[in-house]
C-alpha cells in the first residue's frame, strides 16, 4: 500500500480529498500549458475524454521526470457540452455566458487521473459524471455570480459544485469526489495494490 504521493496539481480540493483518505500529499505544480494541448488535440478531433486523460498524463509525467522512484498523480477535468469543451471562465462575462448556456441542459464532466513514475505513465483512469443544471432567473444568476466571484470559479470550475454551486443542479449522476476532480475510489484501489 502506497500512502506517500506527489500531486501534480495546485487544486486544494484534490489535495483535501486525498488527505481525507489518509494519503500523505506533497504538491508540485506542473505548469503545463493546458490551452496549447487542448487546442492541438481539439484540432485533431480528439474526444473530451482523451483531452482530460492527456492533460492528466502531461502533468504527472512532467513532475515525475524530476523525482526518481516516486509516485506522481496528475489530474484534470473537461466539461463536455454537446461535444464541445467548456473551459474555466477568464472573467465574469464569460462565466455569465457559460452559466446561461448550461441552464436547463445536461452536460458531461470527465475526470481523469494518471499515475507516473520516473517520467512515464504507469496507470490512468477516467470517470464521467452527468449533470443537469436547473433554469434560474437572470436575477438569481447575477446574485450567484456576485456571491461566488470569478476567483473561485477559476479555482474550482464554473459552478463550484463543492460549495454554493450544488444548488444550481436539478440532477447529478456521479460520485461527488470525481465531480470535484478526484475519483478517489479508483485512486485508493490502485495505490492499495502497490507495494
Amino acid at each position: 500500500m502506497i500512502k506517500n504521493i506527489i500531486l501534480a496539481s495546485k487544486s486544494e480540493i484534490r489535495k483535501k480529498i486525498l488527505e481525507k483518505e489518509g494519503f500523505d500529499v506533497r504538491v508540485e505544480v506542473s505548469c503545463v500549458d493546458e490551452d496549447i494541448i487542448k487546442d492541438s488535440m481539439k484540432a485533431e478531433g480528439a474526444t473530451s475524454i482523451s483531452i482530460a486523460k492527456s492533460l492528466a498524463e502531461h502533468k504527472a509525467n512532467r513532475i515525475s521526470s524530476r523525482f526518481s522512484n516516486l509516485f506522481v498523480l496528475g489530474a484534470d477535468q473537461v466539461l463536455d457540452f454537446n461535444n464541445d469543451q467548456i473551459n474555466k471562465p477568464n472573467n465574469l462575462e464569460e462565466a455569465r455566458f457559460i452559466m446561461t448556456k448550461l441552464q436547463g441542459q445536461t452536460h458531461l464532466l470527465h475526470s481523469a487521473v494518471c499515475v507516473s513514475k520516473n517520467g512515464s505513465m504507469i496507470w490512468n483512469y477516467h470517470e464521467t459524471s452527468t449533470l443537469k443544471m436547473k433554469t434560474i432567473s437572470p436575477k438569481d444568476l447575477e446574485l450567484y455570480l456576485e456571491d461566488v466571484g470569478i476567483e473561485l470559479m477559476q479555482k474550482y470550475g464554473v459552478y463550484q459544485i463543492e460549495g454554493k454551486g450544488k444548488k444550481l443542479f436539478e440532477k447529478i449522476d456521479g460520485d461527488m469526489n470525481a465531480i470535484m476532480g478526484m475519483p478517489i475510489v479508483a485512486v485508493t484501489n490502485y495505490f492499495n495494490q502497490q507495494a
